[in-house]
């Protein structure tokens, strides 16, 4: 996967094997899923916040190997904030505790 693209797995809610990625592209997230390895992938037009909240952490860890930019765990706050008004995030984690 190239550099602006971030990918998980985990299970849904009924146990089902889920691969996630995201693709960076300008300044927004694109997601996109696939139950199998040989599947295609889908185009996600709505994750869920659990996405979200995955994307962050997998951004605020590439921050802090300065494979990402320092300003992208803001962008995707602002971006949860935007589609998940009440979500509680957590605090950001301060450049100290990157280092």
């Amino acid at each position: 996967m190239a550099k602006a693209e971030i990918s998980w797995k985990g299970r849904t809610a009924e146990g089902e094997r889920r691969e996630v990625y995201a693709r960076h592209v300008g300044n927004r997230w694109l997601f996109f899923e696939r139950e199998r390895r040989f599947e295609q992938w889908r185009a996600l037009p709505q994750p869920p916040l659990a996405d979200w909240l995955e994307l962050l952490d997998a951004v605020e860890r590439r921050v802090s190997r300065r494979r990402l930019r320092p300003e992208e765990p803001d962008r995707v706050r602002a971006a949860i904030r935007e589609r998940f008004p009440g979500a509680q995030l957590a605090p950001a984690r301060s450049r100290a505790q990157s280092d």
